[in-house]
C-alpha cells in the first residue's frame, strides 16, 4: 500500500535525489523549459510551483526559503522579479508537462516541462473555441 507516500524515490539516495531535483528546478526556472523523464518532471513541478509561490510573496523570508532550494542567486532574482510579475494574477498551474514518448536507450518515458506563458494561454483559448 502507498498510503501517505508523498514523493517518488527515483531510484536514488535521498541526498542524490534532493541535489538532482534542486538542479532541475534551477535549470527550469532559468531556461523555462527542461527535457527529462516523466517521473522527474512530475517531481520538479511540485518544487518549481512552490518557488514561484514564494516569489509572489516577495518577502525576505520567502527569498531565503527559495535560496535554500535554488542553486543560483540570479535565478532567485528572476523568480522574485520577472516570474512573480508574470504569474501575479494566476492562482497556480505555472508549469506544463508535455509527454514526448520513450527514450531510445532504455524506453524511459520522456517529457518536456515548461513554464506556462501568457502568450500561449491566448493561443490555447483560440484553438479550443
Amino acid at each position: 500500500m502507498r498510503h501517505r507516500k508523498d514523493h517518488r524515490k527515483l531510484g536514488r539516495s535521498p541526498s542524490h535525489r534532493r541535489a538532482m531535483l534542486r538542479n532541475l528546478v534551477t535549470s527550469l526556472l532559468d531556461h523555462e523549459e527542461v527535457r527529462t523523464t516523466t517521473a522527474r518532471a512530475k517531481e520538479v513541478r511540485r518544487i518549481a510551483e512552490r518557488m514561484i509561490t514564494l516569489g509572489k510573496r516577495g518577502t525576505l523570508h520567502a527569498r531565503r526559503h527559495a535560496l535554500r532550494t535554488l542553486r543560483s542567486k540570479s535565478v532567485a532574482a528572476k523568480v522574485f522579479s520577472e516570474l512573480a510579475d508574470r504569474y501575479s494574477a494566476r492562482a497556480g498551474g505555472y508549469t506544463r508537462i508535455l509527454k514526448l514518448g520513450t527514450r531510445r536507450g532504455d524506453r524511459a518515458e520522456m517529457a518536456v516541462i515548461q513554464m506556462v506563458g501568457e502568450e500561449q494561454d491566448g493561443e490555447e483559448a483560440t484553438q479550443s473555441s
